[in-house]
């Protein structure tokens, strides 16, 4: 009898692909958790990161709330006001010493000893370099007290030669010194009088244009000299250079005027000025009391403008004032005149208002302020007054 033949078992895959799966699938779980506690670890150490970097935000963020509180809590408007007062108080002081120094300049043109007031501005400006304010103020107060006291005995104490006549005209031609009794007081008068038919007035300056700082100047002495004249006086007001004021400004003018040379002077910033003139043309002249009513005309002979017109028609017209320089006496120049007579000269010992009434009393029909102070000065044949400090510009009488 035959075998049957043996029929073959299949082959089981699955005992194979069941530990292939659990090695792939414990591989990738392994994988997978290295790989996550990997970007734990990075999320761990950015967070802490984040954290210092916040922590460090935070600090800087109290430190500038904290110096907003501070800024918060301080008043601004009232340091804004202190800064403001030391300011005011520096700007103040400043210009008073400026004015006290000027002031104690004028007094040294005709004081002998001025030592103990060089003292108190010296005492003054040392206060005012330690921000004392109000103690530097009181210095300057005795100073300007002391100066104002000290020009009061010098006027008291001026006296005039009993040699000098007393006599209320003026002289028709030539130079006088005489003396000019106005409601019982008598005042010195130094004046040179010109027929205009025989003489000429000219302007001369020192610069040969405008110029508005550093400016040249000359003695009265030389403008004479320089135009072979007889007889000059000093001209406009000017900033003499030795005033901290006239920093910027030494020795200029600013008023009209035309010289010998036709040239006009300070025309554009004069297009509008109230200041009076006074104008010479060959045998006549013609006062104006604002130098705008004047024009540029090159044909006359010389322009002035000064301040205050004392005289006209023989009315004393300068009104009242409250400059001190004004006020206080002294040597007053002036040119004048009456029907074609010229008059230059100096009344001395005087305010400008006393020195306007002194002209009236003379007789002048018209006359104009000049410059005064150190800047006053007489020639004629020599120094009758002055010869005072150099000058931009003069008057001057040259024979036709």
């Amino acid at each position: 009898m035959a075998t049957p033949n043996k029929i073959a078992k299949p082959f089981n895959f699955d005992l194979i692909l069941y530990p292939v799966f659990f090695l792939v699938f414990t591989f990738v779980v392994v994988f997978l958790w290295f790989y996550y506690q990997k970007q734990i670890t990075l999320l761990t150490n950015r967070l802490q990161q984040t954290e210092k970097a916040k922590s460090s935000v935070s600090m800087q963020l109290n430190k500038i709330n904290q110096e907003l509180i501070d800024l918060q809590n301080q008043d601004q408007l009232k340091i804004n006001k202190i800064l403001q007062k030391e300011i005011e108080n520096i700007q103040k002081t400043y210009m008073k010493a400026v004015a006290s120094y000027e002031k104690l300049l004028d007094l040294k043109n005709i004081a002998k000893n001025t030592q103990t007031f060089d003292a108190l501005f010296a005492d003054a400006i040392t206060l005012l370099s330690q921000k004392n304010y109000a103690s530097a103020d009181s210095e300057l107060n005795s100073l300007n007290i002391g100066i104002q006291k000290e020009r009061d005995k010098i006027t008291a104490s001026f006296q005039i030669p009993a040699s000098v006549p007393t006599d209320n005209k003026p002289p028709n031609s030539g130079y006088k010194r005489q003396q000019v009794q106005v409601e019982g007081q008598n005042f010195m008068v130094d004046i040179i009088g010109a027929d205009l038919n025989s003489t000429k007035v000219v302007v001369d300056t020192a610069s040969e244009s405008d110029c508005s700082d550093n400016c040249p100047v000359l003695s009265l002495n030389d403008y004479v000299s320089r135009n072979q004249a007889f007889a000059g006086v000093n001209g406009s007001y000017f900033c003499p250079e030795t005033y901290p004021s006239c920093a910027g400004k030494k020795n200029s003018f600013d008023t009209l005027l035309m010289n010998k040379n036709k040239k006009y002077f300070n025309s554009d910033n004069n297009v509008y000025s109230v200041i009076p003139a006074v104008i010479f043309n060959g045998t006549s002249v013609r006062y104006v009391n604002k130098s705008l009513e004047w024009g540029r005309d090159t044909g006359v002979d010389a322009v002035i403008a000064n301040y205050p017109l004392l005289l006209s028609d023989n009315n004393i017209v300068m009104g009242s004032t409250d400059d001190p320089k004004h006020l206080n006496k002294g040597g007053r120049s002036f040119i004048g005149s009456k029907d074609s007579t010229v008059y230059i000269g100096v009344v001395h010992n005087a305010s400008v208002l006393e020195s306007a009434k002194v002209l009236k009393t003379m007789g002048l029909s018209f006359a104009l302020n000049l410059d005064d102070g150190g800047s006053t000065a007489l020639w004629s044949g020599g120094y009758k007054a002055g010869p005072g400090r150099n000058i931009p510009n003069a008057i001057l009488f040259i024979r036709r």
